[in-house]
């Protein structure tokens, strides 16, 4: 279960369809961020050896999935580049408590629910767009990113209680559904 308060809607349907290139472009971006957010709580938690154990695997499948990202904009043709990014990842980061253990808690959640979004975005594209390869390529990357965020919340409960962790991600997950429903106006993997 992914643990999102709302679904994707036409709105961002609309985005993918006006702005493709821009959506995969920052999708190569968010892998990279992914990577580097798993990095950071490897820094973050280093005695907690499980943890890192957890953190090192992700860092290296969110790596392979940039480099996956990187290949389809080349077969292409398409210039991966800077992009302005979308304020969602720092919208949800900006929640994260600060006091210990908390923030672990928090940084783990925030992590899972971006994952769960991405996981979720990723089978609306893949029912969405006509594009064959694109559709295979996310149906593909879908199972990978439900498990990051089972991960990621399974991983929040060795800093709280189960109880305590679950009552967090639902009000986590409210906020996110608030930020993504928000919406931005440029294409983005979360806009």
């Amino acid at each position: 279960m992914l643990h999102l308060k709302s679904s994707t809607d036409s709105r961002w349907l609309r985005q993918v369809d006006a702005g493709l290139d821009e959506v995969l472009i920052d999708h190569a971006h968010c892998e990279k961020k992914a990577a580097g957010t798993a990095l950071n709580l490897i820094f973050h938690c280093v005695e907690h050896i499980e943890l890192c154990r957890e953190m090192t695997a992700i860092v290296n499948e969110e790596l392979e999935h940039f480099h996956l990202v990187i290949e389809l904009l080349n077969r292409r043709g398409v210039r991966f580049r800077r992009l302005k990014p979308s304020q969602y990842g720092r919208r949800l980061n900006d929640l994260v408590r600060k006091q210990e253990p908390h923030r672990a808690v928090d940084r783990l959640l925030v992590a899972g629910l971006i994952e769960a979004r991405s996981c979720e975005r990723f089978q609306a594209l893949a029912e969405h767009v006509p594009d064959e390869e694109l559709r295979t390529f996310y149906r593909g990357l879908f199972e990978s990113e439900a498990r990051h965020h089972a991960t990621y919340t399974r991983l929040a409960m060795h800093f709280a209680p189960e109880r305590e962790v679950l009552r967090r991600l639902d009000e986590l997950a409210e906020a996110e559904a608030a930020i993504i429903g928000h919406g931005e106006d440029l294409p983005r993997m979360h806009s």
